[in-house]
């Protein structure tokens, strides 16, 4: 069996705090800011006033003016069965009519905003169908769903198109409607090849079905095929991590994310610790989380694959693009449909309704069902645009001058003076590089950019 180590900082770094080591309930990973818990009903008017503005320019300090790009994303909450660490809002309980009904409201959420002058005559330059489950659909249903989204804003332009899709859930004839619907990366949720490992963390598929849905999809020619894996699910042991891993190289995937499990409140695992009386959740602790991510990402490396972001490693990095990570990092216009679904518009964050019949209800009397939102400011579009760019793995001090009007050296003297005491970061140039472990770790690395009122707070 393989042993699995992670490099040292490098010599005479001064080490950063420590990191905690167990794996306890909460949101850990950052995905936007300021965090969510800041977001407010309050600020819905905000979000309406930004919907009557013409799309932001990208940037006033540069001669040659482009418009913010335009980014869609459609949450589709279905699924066969709850994974026990899943934290999206997911349904499993659904007839095919309430299935129509939700398809019919997401339809009419976004023909409420497509004559908006935030749109401007912008059409998407990416699109996003998360979940959930999306490959929980009919190819009818699927059908139904996109033609009506491509005669309310068309998708001619849009230059990638991702659809999740959980293996168990992909016959032949789905696949290939899947295909001949655009998509251009399909995004298998496999998360494990073991099936004591699928079944106990609450998994719906099983591993001949991981085997059929890839080689079908290969097939019939995705230009992208992504697979995701998760290092330390319930019950998952160094020698099984390994074996997962060489399953996954012996694939070729075009790109593979994997994630480092955390366990927020609204899991079943969370449900399952209360309920015990535990504080410390049963699943691999941090370190070996970050050990485990690393030592994926180097047996990729043997074969060519090149690390891209705290999670991804990809094939060929000439032709295999997250133009929705992207996009949703630097400050895109992300209009967001569907039931719970975070979205960016004219720098105001926004959430829909959490719940289904408060979704159906508002967007059926015609109204946009926002639940809460955030009119972001100045530095905290600059905070919350370095830090996510730089779970990219290195920002460029010129890209962000250009668009923000100071150095980051500058704006961010201090934090990035404390990274790199502490051996996480170097300043190449034009370049701001992680390394390596501070990329594992970035995460709770990034709070230090937080602005004080938005520091201890959870993420949610």
């Amino acid at each position: 069996m393989s042993t699995i180590t992670i490099a040292p900082p490098p010599s005479g770094a001064q080490h950063a705090p420590p990191l905690q080591k167990e794996t306890t309930a909460g949101s850990y990973f950052i995905t936007n800011y300021p965090p969510f818990n800041f977001w407010k009903p309050e600020f819905v008017p905000d979000l309406l006033a930004a919907l009557e503005r013409p799309p932001a320019q990208l940037s006033t300090l540069n001669s040659q003016l482009s418009t913010v790009p335009l980014g869609l994303y459609t949450h589709i909450p279905f699924c066969r069965k709850r994974c026990h660490f899943c934290y999206f809002k997911v349904y499993t309980d659904k007839d095919s009519s309430e299935i129509k009904g939700y398809i019919d409201a997401v339809l009419k959420e976004f023909a409420l905003y497509a004559d908006k002058p935030f749109v401007g005559g912008r059409k998407p330059r990416f699109i996003y169908f998360g979940g959930g489950t999306p490959s929980y659909l009919s190819p009818d249903q699927l059908k139904y769903l996109t033609d009506g989204m491509k005669r309310l804003m068309p998708w001619d332009e849009a230059e990638e198109i991702t659809f999740e899709a959980e293996p168990g859930t992909l016959t032949d004839h789905k696949l290939r409607a899947i295909r001949e619907l655009g998509v251009t990366r399909l995004s298998l949720g496999i998360e494990h090849f073991d099936d004591h490992i699928l079944e106990i963390n609450g998994r719906a598929h099983r591993s001949k079905e991981i085997a059929r849905a890839y080689a079908y999809a290969r097939e019939i020619g995705f230009p992208q095929i992504n697979i995701d894996l998760i290092a330390g699910m319930v019950e998952e042991t160094e020698e099984k991590w390994v074996e997962a891993v060489a399953k996954a190289v012996a694939m070729r995937p075009d790109s593979l994310t994997v994630y480092q499990m955390e366990v927020p409140y609204n899991t079943g695992i969370y449900q399952q610790m209360k309920a015990q009386g535990k504080l410390v959740a049963p699943v691999a602790d941090w370190q070996t989380k970050r050990r485990w991510v690393d030592y994926a990402f180097r047996e990729f490396e043997k074969f060519g694959y090149a690390v891209n972001s705290t999670s991804t490693v990809v094939r060929d990095p000439a032709k295999v693009k997250f133009l929705y990570r992207e996009g949703l990092f630097s400050g895109a216009d992300l209009l967001s449909v569907g039931v719970a679904s975070f979205g960016h518009i004219n720098g105001v964050h926004y959430q829909n309704q959490a719940d289904f019949e408060p979704y159906l209800a508002k967007v059926n009397a015609g109204e946009l069902p926002i639940f809460r939102a955030y009119p972001t400011k100045p530095d905290e579009r600059y905070i919350r645009e370095f830090m996510l760019m730089l779970k990219l793995g290195a920002n460029s001090r010129s890209q962000f001058k250009a668009k923000f009007g100071t150095d980051p050296l500058e704006q961010f003297a201090e934090p990035l003076a404390l990274l790199k005491d502490w051996g996480c970061l170097s300043v190449e140039g034009d370049r701001i590089v992680l390394t390596r472990d501070a990329l594992l770790q970035v995460d709770r690395l990034l709070i230090e950019f937080f602005k004080p009122e938005h520091r201890l707070t959870k993420n949610g």
